[in-house]
């Protein structure tokens, strides 16, 4: 009877000593590392404020007509320009100064058009990037005919578009319409059509 139940409890003790490791190491479940996500990059859009101060040049083309007068031609131009404009929310109105050097023959050898100076008031619509606006003013055009020096002050008309591509640079086009009515007492009426892209920076 006593030999019977040494090896019994000889049985038990092997068996314990071979199913404890199996439960503690063996059957264990692995732990996944936790996966990390780099996150996306958050693209950051024009705000679509068109308030403060802005410097920029322009390049493009003129027409100029004198109603039959001999003095027509045209030809291309460009030049720089400076302003400022503040952004009510939809409304944005603002004043502009801009230069343009002008390579227009009037038709007559050695007559052009040499260059046209601009003062502008400006009122547009805020679209966010996009700003679409009217513009008028003052302009002085200086000309030479017959060898000698002109210069007379008109008004313009016209109207003009700017993109934001990021909070400062912005590209845009202008169309103008200028009047000159006897130019500078030469009993001659200049029309002028100016065509222009532009880039700008604002500060």
């Amino acid at each position: 009877m006593k030999n019977i139940q040494a090896v019994v409890a000889a049985a038990s003790v092997g068996f314990a000593s071979f199913a404890v490791p199996a439960f503690a190491g063996g059957m264990a479940t692995p732990v996944p590392e936790p996966v990390v996500v780099a996150p996306e990059p958050v693209m950051v859009a024009p705000s679509g404020d068109w308030s403060g101060f802005y410097v920029g040049a322009q390049l493009g083309y003129g027409d100029v007509d004198s109603n039959g007068n001999g003095l027509d031609g045209n030809g291309g131009l460009g030049g720089v320009h400076a302003g400022y404009r503040y952004d009510f929310g939809r409304f944005v109105a603002g004043a502009e100064l801009d230069y343009d050097k002008t390579q227009i023959d009037l038709g007559t050898a050695g007559d052009q058009l040499d260059s046209v100076t601009r003062l502008k008031f400006i009122g547009g619509a805020d679209l966010g990037r996009s700003l679409v606006y009217a513009t008028a003013g003052a302009a002085q055009a200086k000309a030479t005919v017959g060898g000698n020096g002109l210069s007379d002050t008109g008004y313009f008309l016209g109207a003009g578009i700017d993109y934001a591509i990021t909070d400062r640079w912005y590209l845009g086009g202008e169309l103008l319409q200028h009047k000159f009515d006897n130019y500078d007492g030469t009993g001659v009426d200049l029309d002028a059509t100016t065509v222009t892209a532009r880039v700008s920076l604002k500060f």
